[in-house]
């Protein structure tokens, strides 16, 4: 068995995320579902995500619509409370360096984008369009939210798109963050989607899950940002077109 809670996990989050991951797997239990002791931390997502025995997992939009929808269990979207966006809704901000004085993102045509990867929604999915239309240069990938921002920071890139969620940590644990702005920020969409193995039972899981995050601690809640869960259906993620990869551009040394 399997259980990973990836997108969100930092040191500064992971005791409150083993603590909310272990609500969550005794209140499965109780509902007669299966759940491993501890999460699994590290080692290829993609094969996480695809595993047979995968309890639950925290994937992104993107991947779900592109490469995992039929071949995993839709649970349920937690809700980080992103303002702006309905519940289980989320957006990217885009973030430049502070002492960058353009303004808006239109004003950033031609301009290096720092992309996380490929198959992020919120890093590359929510600004595609955007990124072709102004002949933004992608830059990576970096490999994740934190470190295109830090490429933004260390003047590798100009901007990035940035997960809401993912930003607020940023600026509120990472040093680096106080040399960033906020330039704008894309339209709400789903966030990111718990999944579980192929004939997961979701509609007992759900409350299980639900249970789990309202019994959390408050000052758990606060680290991780968790307001609840959200009922987001499949087609709401599949809407959404895919877009093309990014051709990557080296980074600025």
């Amino acid at each position: 068995m399997i259980a990973s809670l990836p997108m969100y996990d930092r040191a500064e989050t992971a005791a409150a995320t083993d603590r909310l991951w272990a609500l969550m797997r005794d209140a499965l239990r109780e509902a007669g579902l299966p759940a491993p002791d501890g999460l699994t931390r590290g080692g290829d997502l993609w094969d996480q995500w695809l595993s047979p025995g995968l309890v639950l997992s925290q994937t992104c939009g993107l991947p779900y619509r592109a490469r995992l929808h039929g071949r995993v269990t839709l649970v349920a979207t937690p809700d980080y409370g992103v303002e702006g966006c309905p519940p289980g809704h989320y957006r990217s901000v885009l973030i430049a360096r502070a002492d960058d004085l353009r303004e808006g993102l239109a004003a950033f045509a031609g301009a290096r984008l720092a992309v996380n990867d490929g198959l992020s929604q919120s890093g590359w999915g929510a600004v595609a369009a955007d990124a072709a239309a102004l002949d933004l240069v992608p830059v990576g990938p970096t490999g994740a939210h934190r470190l295109s921002a830090l490429a933004v920071a260390d003047r590798r890139a100009d901007l990035a798109a940035i997960d809401a969620v993912t930003w607020r940590l940023v600026a509120r644990h990472d040093r680096f963050a106080a040399g960033l702005r906020v330039i704008g920020t894309t339209a709400p969409g789903p966030g990111l989607p718990w999944i579980a193995a192929p004939g997961a039972d979701a509609a007992r899981m759900r409350p299980a899950l639900t249970a789990a995050v309202a019994a959390l601690r408050a000052e758990d809640r606060a680290a991780l940002g968790l307001c609840g869960l959200a009922i987001i259906d499949a087609a709401d993620y599949l809407a959404l077109p895919v877009p093309p990869p990014p051709r990557f551009a080296a980074a600025a040394a």
